[in-house]
């Protein structure tokens, strides 16, 4: 592509792909909650599984958007942020998954797992902050 010469690193933090993934395992995992886990979970663990679910798509979405600037106007506030939404959706929705996932199974000795959730919460502001940093600094092209 003609845009991207002279910049070696285009996809040096696989941004994209990563995303891509996660959107594609978003949709696989909202598909097994509604047809696999739904007959296992009471109606507050299949919100709190929605939310997971959720969450992950609108994150893994940032995550490309991060891939894209990346690729078009490289910036390293861009990949912290795209590094933030990587740890907010592991803890986050990975914490709501495994959650849902311990009570789909009868364990009821894993409360602790609701202590991670916030700190992937406050991943995903802090990954929306740094996007917002890096937003504004990003100048206008020439015209």
């Amino acid at each position: 592509m003609k845009i991207l010469n002279g910049y070696t690193g285009v996809m040096r933090n696989n941004f994209l792909q990563w995303a891509f993934f996660l959107c594609a395992l978003a949709v696989a995992l909202g598909a097994f909650g509604a047809h696999g886990l739904q007959p296992l979970l009471d109606e507050k663990s299949q919100h709190t599984y929605q939310t997971a679910v959720q969450y992950h798509f609108y994150h893994a979405l940032a995550l490309a958007v991060c891939g894209l600037l990346q690729l078009f106007r490289p910036n390293r506030l861009v990949v912290q942020a795209g590094r933030l939404f990587g740890v907010g959706l592991f803890l986050f929705c990975g914490s709501l998954y495994l959650m849902s996932f311990v009570k789909a199974a009868g364990v009821t000795t894993m409360g602790w797992l609701g202590a991670i959730t916030p700190l992937g919460g406050l991943a995903f502001i802090a990954g929306w902050v740094v996007l917002l940093l890096a937003a504004a600094r990003l100048q206008r092209p020439s015209e």
